[in-house]
């Protein structure tokens, strides 16, 4: 078959990251298909965790509400297995909780989505390479397709053939831990937030939505064939040996192994060739942060990449995605190896180290928090000294202000910015934040904000605004 089809936006790769940014992408009304190797979704779930700010982000967009009806909200949450747990219900959230909610379920909530807002997902389509010019981006299926877009998205996961064509590097580290998963039944499960660390090793238990478990951890003696299945005997047998029981594990859905290699791509953009989710960034799953990070590089890239396909913007919006994802990504690898660090220290030393950090955790609350909006992604802030304090802040309480995916301005009525907005027929949502007045960006964060009254109406207002 040798077709050639034009569209607006490639993406490569259907899972939840490819998704999200297909609806962000739609809701402004870019052309947009999906191109997904696999015929069909996965029914296994890499990603259980979803956390706070990324409960916020779906809220924005009036989704949070089947993942709340859906999941379990779990209150205390562990920073490298550590005996004491993080108090997740201090964070300044309206869901001060990680919620467990299977990875795939998050695909089939984010492809309604998608689907419903006129994306095109194309499966079976195995990517083999592309090639770019001033104007445009061809890639190319394995069945000899080719499609002509404006812009191609790489969120193909860690091994994606998008950033290895595109010649991004991917540096960073090799895997040297190697974990086990099982997600089974258990018929004498243990209570909530189990886990445990001794010199046999680490387990950690999760409930699952429809009755499973997920019980994974780090297993010192098998260290040394990282690639050979995973078995329900090996499991049983670990779990037994490391915690005393096997909870009567039956049935198991899902085994694998997994490893902490460690990578952050040199670049997420390489002239019309841009990266997300996995394809960008990889790094062992400790505090079941990944999931979060794709979904937030989603949620910051959509609306850029939108207002550059619609002339709302130049092309030079889409360096700020580089220049503000990045940083995060690699304050996730570096507290994800320093996690892993934790997991197999199981020697008399590292059980030491873990009892003096835990001990640290219970006494000075303050750090607990800090590691728990880390978790969260509470503190990811794109702000800069030479603009106004709150630039860059996160929002929370936006209401029904950025459901369709466009910049709200935020001000208390009788300041001239504001009577220049009615004026004009934009809409002003009531002041959520402290200044005379602000925008705030598609994502939740502030763009814009003043606290002189008397300021005139940002351009970027008519550009980026709600109709």
């Amino acid at each position: 078959m040798n077709t050639e089809t034009e569209t607006q936006v490639v993406i490569v790769g259907a899972g939840p990251v490819g998704l999200m940014l297909a609806a962000e992408l739609r809701l402004a009304g870019v052309e947009t298909v999906v191109l997904e190797r696999l015929e069909m979704p996965s029914p296994h779930s890499k990603a259980l965790g979803v956390h706070a700010r990324t409960l916020e982000q779906l809220a924005m967009r009036g989704l949070v509400d089947p993942f709340l009806a859906g999941g379990i909200p779990v209150p205390a949450w562990h920073f490298g297995f550590l005996s004491q747990r993080l108090d997740l219900t201090r964070l300044d959230t309206p869901y001060p909780f990680m919620l467990a909610f299977p990875q795939h379920r998050t695909e089939a909530v984010l492809l309604e989505r998608a689907l419903a807002l006129g994306a095109r997902i194309r499966r079976g389509r195995s990517v083999t390479g592309l090639t770019q010019d001033d104007d445009e981006v061809r890639v190319v299926t394995e069945s000899g397709e080719t499609w002509r877009a404006g812009w191609v998205i790489g969120a193909d996961g860690a091994g994606s053939t998008v950033r290895q064509t595109a010649g991004i590097e991917f540096p960073g580290t090799d895997a040297d831990t190697y974990a086990y998963l099982g997600d089974a039944h258990a018929d004498s499960p243990p209570p909530p937030g189990y886990g445990v660390l001794n010199e046999r090793g680490a387990l950690i238990v999760a409930p699952l939505p429809g009755g499973r478990f997920r019980f994974t951890g780090f297993d010192p003696e098998h260290q040394d064939s990282p690639r050979r299945d995973l078995t329900i005997d090996e499991l049983q047998e670990t779990v037994r040996r490391i915690s005393g029981t096997d909870f009567d594990i039956r049935d198991p859905a899902w085994l694998t192994r997994f490893g902490n290699a460690t990578r952050v791509a040199a670049t997420y953009r390489r002239r019309r060739v841009l990266l997300a989710g996995d394809a960008a960034h990889m790094h062992f799953p400790a505090g079941g942060v990944g999931l979060n990070l794709g979904l937030q590089d989603a949620m910051n890239l959509g609306w850029k990449l939108a207002a550059v396909v619609q002339g709302r913007a130049d092309a030079g919006l889409l360096d700020t995605y580089h220049d503000e994802r990045h940083p995060w990504a690699e304050d996730v690898a570096e507290h994800t190896l320093a996690q892993t660090a934790l997991i197999r220290a199981t020697t008399p030393t590292g059980l030491a180290l873990r009892q003096v950090l835990s001990d640290l955790i219970t006494d000075l609350p303050d750090l607990s928090l800090k590691l728990a909006r880390r978790l969260a992604g509470l503190d990811v802030h794109y702000g800069r000294t030479d603009q106004h304090r709150l630039v860059g802040a996160r929002v929370t309480a936006t209401g029904d202000a950025l459901l369709d995916g466009r910049a709200a301005l935020v001000g208390s009525p009788g300041h001239a910015m504001i009577e220049q907005a009615a004026t004009a027929g934009i809409p002003v949502q009531p002041l959520t934040v402290d200044a005379s007045a602000a925008v705030i960006r598609p994502d939740g964060y502030v763009w814009w904000a003043t606290d002189d009254p008397d300021d005139d109406l940002p351009d970027l207002v008519g550009r980026f605004g709600g109709h």
